[in-house]
C-alpha cells in the first residue's frame, strides 16, 4: 500500500477529491482491494486526514473552472471528514465559474455522523450520488458488507431525506456485475424514494 497526500485527481473531464480513507463498508467489487490509484491516477492512499486548510491550499492551485464537475469521491467515504467536506464546498461554491458539485457517497452519513445530514449536504452540493448496490437487503449486506447492521435502511432514509430537500439532484447506483433481476430491483426501490437509477459499468 503506498501512502501520499494525493487530496485532488482528475478522471475525464471531472476533478475529484478524496478527503478521507475511512469508510464503514467493504464492497466486494471496491477498486480500493485492488489497487493503490484509480483510474490511472497516482496512489489515493492517503497519509493523513488533511485538515481544511491542507486541502484549500492545495485547490488554491487548480483552474476549478475548467471542469465540468468537482466529485467528492476518493479511498474512503467522503461523509466520513463532514466537516471539511461541507467547507471545502462552500468555498468552492463562493467561486465565480465554480462547476457542479458531486457527493459520491455510500449514504451511511447519518451513521457515521449520529445525526441526520441531509441538509448541510444538499445545501452545498448540486448532485448527490448514494451507492445502492443491490435491489434486495440481503444482496446489499453480501456486496457492500458494512459494519451497521441497519445501514440497508438507513441508506434509504438518507437518500429520501435528500429528495425532500428539494436542493440537490438525487441519483442512486448500482454497477453492472451484479445479475438483471438485481437492476431492476434496485430501479424500483430507487424510485420509490425519489432518485433516478444509473448503471454505472465497472471501470467507470
Amino acid at each position: 500500500m503506498k501512502k501520499a497526500m494525493n487530496i485532488f485527481y482528475e478522471v475525464g473531464d471531472n476533478l475529484y477529491v478524496n478527503l478521507t480513507n475511512k469508510c464503514p463498508c467493504n464492497c466486494t467489487f471496491c477498486i480500493r482491494n485492488h489497487a493503490d490509484g484509480a483510474y490511472g491516477s497516482d496512489p489515493l492512499w492517503l497519509e493523513h486526514e488533511p485538515s481544511v486548510e491542507e486541502i484549500l491550499e492545495d485547490m488554491r492551485k487548480i483552474d476549478v473552472a475548467k471542469y465540468k464537475e468537482i466529485v467528492f469521491c476518493g479511498y474512503g467515504e467522503p461523509t466520513c471528514h463532514l466537516d471539511a467536506l461541507v467547507a471545502v464546498a462552500d468555498n468552492l461554491k463562493s467561486l465565480p465559474d465554480c462547476p457542479a458539485l458531486r457527493i459520491n457517497t455510500n449514504g451511511l452519513g447519518d451513521l457515521i455522523n449520529e445525526r441526520s445530514i441531509a441538509k448541510e449536504l444538499c445545501d452545498v452540493m448540486d448532485i448527490v450520488s448514494v451507492s445502492l448496490n443491490a435491489g434486495t437487503k440481503d444482496e446489499y449486506m453480501k456486496v457492500t458488507r458494512p459494519k451497521f447492521d441497519n445501514a440497508w435502511e438507513a441508506m434509504q432514509k438518507f437518500t429520501a431525506d435528500c429528495v425532500k430537500q428539494k436542493s440537490a439532484r438525487v441519483i442512486m447506483s448500482v454497477v453492472d456485475v451484479i445479475p438483471a433481476e438485481q437492476i431492476e430491483e434496485a430501479r424500483k426501490v430507487a424510485e420509490s424514494l425519489g432518485a433516478v437509477l444509473r448503471v454505472r459499468t465497472y471501470d467507470e
